[in-house]
């Protein structure tokens, strides 16, 4: 993913919108957006920096459908939304200042930030203040909390989620009295261990074994030691989690010359078709779970079909959207949908009112982008559907229904 290509239009955008700023400049700006009527839409996604491949996707998603919004609704209740977007650089002191600078300037309702870092430390700030909804790429299990993270929601399940759905797959997939055995690979890291504690509390109440529990650094690491461990115990499926390419591909190829017949599977980070393409050989076999459908599914799908004729008139140069662009797309939905639902019953956009109306979204229709009506009661869309690598079409492809967690 080219970052100058992509984000063109999207600093045409920026520019544009500081030009309708400056040419309200002889107005208070608290004056010239009640005057205007806009609603802020903030963001500090990481444009630049090691999650920029993902990053760029994000914020051109969310960006993008603003501007939809704009141009196919008139905004929300009759006011149109602004998108201000500025990189994040995947830093956290630059994700906070940027936090810090847009709400000191525009005071948007909601803000979308980078990483699970910032979710955590902004949290405090954003209880405290009252006035904001956030979300970030975070899919981290301990922040789809109505009580303690009360103005943050994900789009999507959490990690735990991911992992249990992966388990209730081999679960309904499996046959006779024997239990398929599962190994589990993660990261060093936060992101890595998220989910393990609950992946194994799953896995013991579907009498799932558990035989072999592996961590590694993320990136290129030898792992030969750790395939012999694998070979060893003999497990039928190989989750990995924690990582986005490196070193998955090296696992799969050390396990196939291993002789090993093995499933591997992954979750959200490790499953954008780019991401699959980069695997190479490796990519054949590969499942995993998908919160959403691929940019290419849009049979039955409204919204794929608006964002994907959205993004080709937008962005010529796209070839492919990302799964990421449709993260971005779907966070606008629901900003939106909040606002809209506090705004129409004649409240003021506070943190509690919208909190409020994000809790009353169950069974909402997202037109496609999840395979079932959405419930965000939890602050979380617990659902996804299995996906596997076909080499021939070299598309990513459904392997079950869409499953729930309870």
């Amino acid at each position: 993913m080219h970052h100058d290509e992509l984000s063109n239009p999207s600093r045409r955008r920026l520019v544009g919108a500081g030009l309708g700023a400056a040419g309200l400049s002889a107005l208070p700006l608290h004056a010239a957006l009640a005057q205007t009527g806009e609603l802020v839409v903030g963001a500090a996604p990481p444009i630049t920096g090691v999650f920029a491949f993902a990053g760029v996707g994000l914020h051109q998603g969310l960006g993008d459908y603003c501007e939809w919004r704009n141009q196919t609704k008139g905004g929300v209740a009759g006011r149109k939304l602004r998108y201000i977007g500025e990189d994040s650089g995947y830093k956290m002191d630059q994700a906070m200042s940027v936090f810090k600078k847009l709400m000191g300037a525009h005071k948007p309702p909601v803000f979308y930030g980078d990483s699970t870092a910032w979710a955590k430390a902004a949290a405090k700030e954003v209880s405290q203040l009252g006035t904001t909804l956030t979300c970030s790429p975070s899919f981290a299990s301990d922040l789809a909390d109505p009580k303690n993270v009360p103005y943050y929601f994900m789009a999507g399940p959490t990690y735990t989620a991911m992992c249990e759905i992966l388990l209730e797959y081999i679960n309904r997939t499996s046959r006779g009295t024997n239990r398929p055995a599962v190994a589990v690979v993660y990261s060093d890291t936060e992101f890595g261990r998220d989910p393990i504690a609950g992946l194994k509390a799953k896995a013991a109440a579907l009498q799932i074994p558990i035989v072999q529990e592996i961590v590694t650094k993320p990136g290129a690491v030898d792992v030969s030691s750790e395939v012999a461990k694998l070979r060893r115990a003999k497990p039928d499926y190989v989750i990995f989690h924690g990582y986005v390419l490196a070193p998955i591909p090296e696992f799969i190829k050390q396990m196939r010359e291993a002789g090993m017949s093995t499933t591997p599977m992954g979750t959200i980070w490790s499953m954008d078709k780019t991401t699959v393409d980069a695997m190479g050989a490796a990519a054949q076999g590969w499942m995993g779970v998908m919160p959403y459908r691929y940019s290419y599914d849009t049979k039955d799908a409204p919204t794929m079909q608006a964002m994907k004729d959205f993004a080709a008139k937008a962005r010529p140069n796209l070839s492919y959207v990302p799964i990421f662009y449709t993260s971005g797309w779907l966070v606008g939905m629901i900003f939106s949908e909040v606002m809209e639902r506090v705004l129409k019953a004649g409240k003021p956009l506070t943190g509690p009112n919208m909190k409020a109306a994000l809790e009353s979204m169950d069974n909402w229709d997202t037109g496609g982008v999840t395979g079932l009506l959405a419930s965000l009661k939890g602050h979380q869309i617990a659902s996804g559907r299995i996906y596997a690598y076909n080499a021939d079409s070299k598309l990513m492809e459904p392997a079950s229904g869409w499953i729930k967690t309870a």
